[in-house]
């Protein structure tokens, strides 16, 4: 079994806003990220088939210039037009209103594309299932909130733990504008899960300083020992999942790996800069150590 090396960070060298810093600026470029993109789109994020309506094609393009064959075989113009690594194949997406299913599926045929498969959602289910996405997504995080406060009953050790949650949410949200990867069913869930993993962090770090012996470096020390293998080897079990499902086209899962990395690398750097300086500070009573 390969052995990670955790790294003794000597937290005495910094003060506590050293220590905030980049987590902070980090999170404030993101939520202008995420701000700036909802005044032009009217939305926080690219909002995915699930969420707006429209039809997804995927098919088989013969042929030395498919993509050009794409565009002057429908009568409307396609959303994105995207090939699979793997088997050549091309996932062809058209936003709602734009073209009816049946007039998408005979004029590909007239063209001699071979349908694989179609999907198609209706705008105003698409709107629902948003709305009940983002809602359970609010009533997760609040509930967390809430667990958290019940559980140390402190203001400051809970509210870092929150705010880490809340940063390990909102950096890969904004990552995925900038990356053009659409908010779905699938990457929804990856982001409830990076809620999960943050958490899980969080308290096992808020757990070791303030409710077991020792001081508080020591206690951090102990803490990251664990917690950095556990995240670390998440981060790697994740990568190789975005590689294996980008090869193989399946754009769904290469999302959710890649939002889990981005959210896990982002935890590490929240749970151990940004939840350490609140704790100390809570610790030492707001002495700079």
């Amino acid at each position: 079994m390969v052995e990670i090396a955790v790294p003794e960070v000597d937290y005495t060298r910094y003060t506590n806003r050293q220590l905030v810093a980049v987590p902070l600026a980090l999170l404030a470029i993101a939520l202008l990220v995420i701000v700036g993109w909802y005044v032009v789109t009217g939305a926080p994020a690219n909002m995915g088939l699930e969420f707006t309506g429209g039809t997804e094609l995927r098919i088989d393009a013969p042929g030395e210039n498919p993509r050009q064959q794409i565009d002057e075989a429908f009568s409307a113009s396609p959303e994105s037009v995207q090939q699979v690594a793997v088997d050549g194949s091309f996932v062809v997406t058209f936003a709602s209103g734009e073209a009816a299913t049946t007039q998408l599926e005979q004029e590909a045929n007239a063209a001699g594309f071979n349908i694989r498969t179609i999907d198609s959602v209706s705008p105003s289910f698409g709107t629902d299932t948003g709305l009940l996405a983002l809602g359970g997504v609010v009533v997760a995080f609040v509930g967390m909130s809430l667990l958290i406060f019940l559980m140390f009953r402190s203001f400051v050790p809970s509210i870092a733990v929150v705010i880490s949650a809340f940063s390990d949410v909102i950096i890969p949200l904004a990552m995925m504008n900038l990356l053009g990867i659409d908010l779905t069913l699938g990457t929804i869930a990856a982001l409830l899960m990076l809620i999960g993993y943050s958490v899980d962090s969080d308290i096992l770090l808020n757990n070791s300083v303030l409710r077991r012996s020792g001081d508080f470096y020591e206690s951090t020390r102990r803490a990251m020992r664990t917690g950095v293998t556990m995240t670390v080897t998440s981060i790697a079990a994740m990568a190789v999942m975005t590689v294996l499902a980008y090869m193989f086209g399946i754009q769904i899962m290469t999302a959710i790996g890649l939002i889990l990395v981005l959210g896990l690398m982002a935890d590490l750097m929240n749970t151990y800069l940004l939840n350490v300086s609140l704790l100390r500070w809570h610790v030492h009573k707001g002495v700079k150590r």
